[in-house]
């Protein structure tokens, strides 16, 4: 009956998370601050509002390795120029579309898997790349204009992906090194530090910005960077992969849906069949992957 009860909360905050994370562009879009100055405070917030929970979780734990605080950095720092660049899209792009082409990371996730960790390869793998490269291409096509100028929200959310797929490939590796809670509070404050690092650099203001916007920045780091998350994390650990990374695919398809009201973005029916075709291609590389390492076992 505890194994049953245990199963329902992670679908439970499996549902919720997807749901949570689906709103994070459209907040993103409403606070209308440079890309790295939305991470920083996505980051920042929830980095310093877990920050006391971490502290007490790690009292009675052993010391943290030197390689997991090494790869829990890392991941900090890919972590952390994805949400900026993919920020930076949905600023000119839309909510949509940039988070449609960031949701490509598993296709780049299996290549690197192939050429970092020699991972065999099905030949449905490449079907599904091929697939999902098609749909960008039309999502991306759409947007060329009498100047062929392309939608450059659109691209910057391919290239997030880029990123985002390297935080999973040494996150693959940070998990083995450090717990659930460790790993998320430690990639959020090293990404937080860098971003803040880059923004006084740059001269990106951080403050100045009305009511609104803090409220916006706030619900960023609260509700999805540090609630979203959470719960997504707590669902991988009593889920199997084949369950929780098909529905995380769902959360463009939820933003569309909420970015139309609310933002007044509305897809096309090019641009839907083209979504639809990067989705499916992503869903077909991630089982083809699934059933290769089950098989390997």
């Amino acid at each position: 009956m505890s194994e049953t009860k245990s199963l329902w909360k992670a679908y439970l905050a499996l549902a919720l998370g997807t749901m949570i994370i689906a709103t994070s562009a459209i907040f993103t879009r409403l606070a209308e601050t440079p890309g790295s100055v939305t991470s920083l405070y996505r980051m920042g917030i929830a980095a310093v509002a877990l920050g006391v929970p971490f502290a007490l979780s790690r009292r009675k734990q052993p010391r943290l390795t030197r390689r997991g605080l090494w790869l829990g950095g890392l991941a900090g720092l890919f972590l952390a120029i994805d949400l900026a660049v993919w920020s930076s899209g949905v600023n000119y792009g839309g909510a949509t579309i940039p988070t449609l082409l960031g949701n490509a990371a598993p296709l780049w996730v299996g290549l690197g898997a192939f050429f970092i960790f020699r991972e065999k390869l099905k030949p449905t793998f490449w079907l599904g790349l091929a697939l999902a490269m098609l749909g960008a291409l039309v999502v991306l096509g759409l947007d060329l204009g009498a100047e062929f100028e392309i939608n450059r929200g659109g691209m910057l959310g391919l290239i997030g992906s880029f990123f985002y797929a390297a935080y999973m490939l040494v996150a693959q590796r940070g998990r083995e090194q450090l717990d659930t809670f460790s790993f998320f509070w430690l990639t959020a404050a090293v990404g937080s530090v860098l971003l803040l690092i880059f923004c006084l650099a740059v001269g990106a203001p951080l403050t100045g910005y009305s009511q609104q916007t803090y409220i916006y920045l706030l619900m960023l780091g609260l509700f999805v960077q540090g609630g979203g998350w959470m719960l997504l994390n707590y669902a991988q650990g009593h889920l199997p992969a084949s369950m929780v990374s098909p529905t995380l695919l769902s959360q463009p398809i939820l933003t569309a849906i909420i970015a139309g009201p609310i933002l007044g973005e509305w897809l096309s029916r090019g641009e839907w069949l083209g979504a639809l075709a990067v989705l499916l291609g992503v869903v077909i590389v991630h089982r083809s992957r699934v059933h290769s390492v089950a098989a390997a076992k």
